[in-house]
């Protein structure tokens, strides 16, 4: 990439056509000229002025550019604005253009000539590292070579089929080698890790891998299991941390936390072979292991009544690998949209679906990807996905689920409290007066340490409460006659929190919504940043539950990452909550469970990259059960 006209700045809106506009340097009074050359003169060497951008075939996009006889192009012009650039206006005009866009020297292969001029089996290096890793394999598979360059590659090829048969192995066959690393996922960059391990034939070492099933459909995770007996094959051993049962059922050992989350956790509460664990009266993965655990958790719409409340309809023209579209998704139903992994369940849903709907919303133009949307409705869209909750230590479990708030004017009216004339905003560790001051009220301190970086503790005055000594004597009795201060209750757990709250209306309330997501284990003094994916999700959900959604459209992004099956449970639980006040329900999954329980299933494939990119099947889960093109049916 270099600084340069970036075309995508030059033409924002590709669904317009050159008549209409699409070119933006070239609209008003003063620029408007070099449109008009072009459309006057279009007849003459058949340039169709009157087809959208995204259309037109490249040599067409070539011609803006370059111009010809009959009229100047977009390069004519910028040379133009440059020539220009003594005038603030120029220079203005030429910024607004400026961004990164591809090399024009090496076209974006980052060789210089040179190097392109050699080629293998027809192509060059830039040729292969934009290819897929799946149709390098097929290349490398099938390339011929004289008897010279037999002999001079072979060691070489050997290599090179290895390595791309790793990454297809852990389920990486989409991705391209050019692909930036900075742009893969965390599964993603696990999973090339693990191929690199591999690759190295190691001996001797032990590997801890942490749910390297994240963002994985089933059919991905053969390939995973098989590199893993791979490494341990050459004398390695493999310690896994996971949930996905498909996993644990090629485990030689299991070792099964628990019994519950949070401070109710910790204990070691079965180990053992798979027969073991299974036949075990403790274990709680052991019925889901021997398939005699209920998967089905909520009684889903019949076939002839999915799209009685309405139907959101997207169509979209060819983005990524994901070829023109045409979907439908019932309103007020649970929708999941699955499918191996690079399939384009993302730019489906993130890229095309969220954005169109937020468009159509505000009343602005829809992205230039999109032919329409139809969303009668609907206005509030809401995406629920596993980034953090801020990055703000001050933020915590109780202050975001609104339940502090609530507490501070609580311990103000509190008899303690009205002695020593405190108000509710003396109790805030953000800016009262009770907050420690040794942390003000962060819960932590940082240590400068000399030529390495600053070391974070919990603060040894508060010990992490984030309150002063003063605060432990302003306490606070229940109807039950338990009396405790402010920072003893923001260091419970939720659950413990409720027995205490239970006759103060306003908290119990917010406490129960956090129950019903599952987060009783949670703190209240928990710092949000904290949370793993999967908490973030549900904490987000906190305000929603309880509240009439009929107008609403909720996408969450793999929420079961992270999850027991026990948590799915709860998890379709939080589904059927906001299905009950009417909300439409969107969610890009690959957990078998929550697949079987949806009432609508929107399948992409068939394979990843450019291999798929389309809708295999939709339909109820017994219609993609019974269709043959559909991988994850295979599955169900």
């Amino acid at each position: 990439k270099v600084i340069g006209i970036d075309e995508d700045l030059v033409i924002p809106d590709k669904s317009k056509t050159i008549y209409e506009d699409a070119v933006a340097c070239w609209r008003g009074e003063t620029m408007r000229k070099w449109k008009e050359q072009l459309v006057e003169n279009a007849y003459k060497f058949d340039f169709p002025i009157h087809t959208p951008f995204h259309e037109l075939t490249q040599e067409q996009k070539r011609l803006l550019w370059r111009g010809n006889e009959y009229f100047h192009g977009l390069d004519d012009f910028f040379a133009y604005i440059d020539s220009e650039r003594r005038k603030i206006q120029f220079r203005v005009m030429k910024a607004r253009y400026t961004g990164k866009t591809t090399c024009p020297e090496c076209g974006g292969s980052r060789l210089r000539r040179e190097a392109l001029y050699v080629k293998v089996g027809g192509k060059t290096v830039a040729d292969l590292v934009v290819m897929p890793v799946d149709e390098l394999i097929a290349f490398f598979a099938g390339l011929e070579l004289d008897g010279h360059d037999t002999k001079t590659a072979a060691r070489i090829l050997v290599e090179i089929r290895n390595r791309l048969q790793y990454l297809a192995d852990v389920g990486l066959g989409y991705l391209t080698l050019d692909r930036s690393a900075s742009t893969l996922s965390t599964g993603e960059r696990q999973r090339m890790q693990l191929a690199r391990a591999v690759r190295n034939r190691t001996t001797g070492v032990l590997y801890v891998l942490d749910e390297p099933s994240i963002g994985l459909h089933p059919s991905n995770i053969v390939g995973l299991t098989g590199v893993m007996h791979d490494l341990v094959a050459d004398g390695n051993s493999v310690i896994l941390v996971d949930h996905d049962t498909q996993i644990l059922k090629v485990a030689d050992w299991i070792v099964e936390m628990g019994p519950e989350a949070g401070a109710k956790g910790g204990h070691v509460i079965a180990q053992g072979t798979i027969p073991e664990i299974e036949a075990s009266n403790v274990s709680q993965i052991g019925p889901f292991l021997a398939g005699r655990a209920e998967t089905r958790m909520r009684s889903r719409a019949a076939k002839e009544a999915l799209f009685e409340n309405g139907t959101i309809h997207l169509s979209t023209v060819r983005i990524h690998t994901v070829k023109p579209l045409e979907v439908d998704i019932p309103k007020g139903r649970l929708t999941v949209v699955t499918g191996v992994s690079g399939s384009g369940k993302t730019t489906m849903v993130l890229e095309s679906l969220v954005p169109a709907l937020n468009a159509k919303i505000s009343g602005d133009a829809l992205p230039a990807h999109i032919r329409a949307i139809e969303a009668e409705g609907i206005r509030h869209v809401k995406l629920i996905d596993a980034t953090p909750i801020g990055i703000n230590v001050r933020s915590t479990v109780g202050t975001y689920a609104g339940v502090h708030d609530e507490l501070r004017k609580l311990w103000a009216k509190s008899p303690d409290a009205l002695e020593r004339r405190y108000s509710a905003s003396d109790f805030s560790y953000n800016t009262g007066n009770l907050r420690c001051p040794g942390c003000d009220g962060t819960g932590v301190v940082s240590l400068d340490v000399q030529f390495l970086p600053d070391v974070t503790i919990p603060c040894p005055d508060c010990r992490g409460s984030r309150y002063a000594k003063e605060a432990y004597d302003v306490k606070l009795a229940n109807k039950a006659g338990e009396r405790v201060s402010m920072p003893e209750l923001m260091d419970m757990d939720v659950n413990t929190a409720v027995s205490f709250c239970a006759d103060m209306k306003a908290v119990s309330q917010k406490l129960n919504v956090l129950c019903q997501l599952g987060l009783g284990y949670l703190t209240l003094g928990e710092e949000t940043p904290s949370l793993s994916g999967g908490e973030a999700q549900r904490l987000k959900l906190a305000s929603e539950i309880g509240r009439t959604q009929t107008d609403s459209a909720f996408v969450f992004d793999e929420p079961s990452i992270g999850l027991h099956p026990l948590d799915v449970r709860v998890l379709m639980r939080v589904f059927q909550a906001l299905l009950d006040n009417g909300a439409t329900v969107v969610v890009i999954e690959h957990d078998l469970d929550v697949i079987r329980n949806a009432d609508y299933v929107i399948d992409m494939g068939p394979g990843g990259g450019e291999s798929g990119g389309r809708i295999v099947a939709a339909g109820t889960p017994e219609e993609i059960r019974r269709n043959e093109n559909s991988m994850t049916g295979r599955y169900l």
